[in-house]
């Protein structure tokens, strides 16, 4: 059973560079955020900086990708909020199983933010325009939650697959 967890070891790489995209992408939109935001801010009292009236709008939309981003982030790293101050009073199968059925759980979010997020996106989303820039789908603004359920599940069948192979190589009772 060792060579097979092995063998699928190896496209840990996949997720690390999933993991890696996903952060880039929040950094730079992080960036894109803090720069907008002081231009138009500064747009505001010096006159000679634009204050373009689509700022606010496209810095909402920017904010909007970065929070579900990195929530999907949150879960590679396991640092979402849980409760673990009764884990000492638990037998161990029973956290094991618990933190397999929250892993479910999340997955089963993932999906549904795939797919009801697409849906958003790709109807009402694609309906509707930024109000400064009618040019602009309203796409845009709803596309974050389909692609944080993509990283989402990608992260959370990492996380199920570690759960498993760390009840098989009994790997959590060292």
């Amino acid at each position: 059973m060792e060579g097979f967890f092995k063998q699928v070891d190896k496209i840990k790489v996949l997720y690390d560079v999933t993991y890696k995209i996903m952060l880039f992408i929040c950094k730079l939109l992080l960036i894109a955020d803090i720069l907008i935001t002081s231009m138009s801010v500064a747009g505001r009292y010096i006159s000679f900086i634009p204050d373009p009236a689509w700022s606010e709008e496209i810095v909402l939309t920017l904010m909007a990708y970065m929070a579900v981003l990195s929530a999907a982030l949150a879960i590679r790293r396991g640092a979402h909020i849980r409760m673990t101050a009764l884990d000492v009073y638990l037998p161990k199968k029973l956290i094991q199983a618990l933190d397999i059925l929250n892993d479910i759980c999340v997955l089963g979010l993932a999906i549904v933010m795939i797919v009801i997020g697409w849906g958003y996106a790709s109807t009402i989303g694609a309906k509707g325009s930024y109000v400064s820039m009618p040019s602009l789908s309203k796409f845009w603004l709803y596309f974050p939650i389909p692609v944080a359920g993509v990283a989402m599940f990608v992260f959370e069948l990492e996380a199920i697959y570690n759960d498993i192979k760390r009840i098989v190589l009994k790997e959590g009772n060292k």
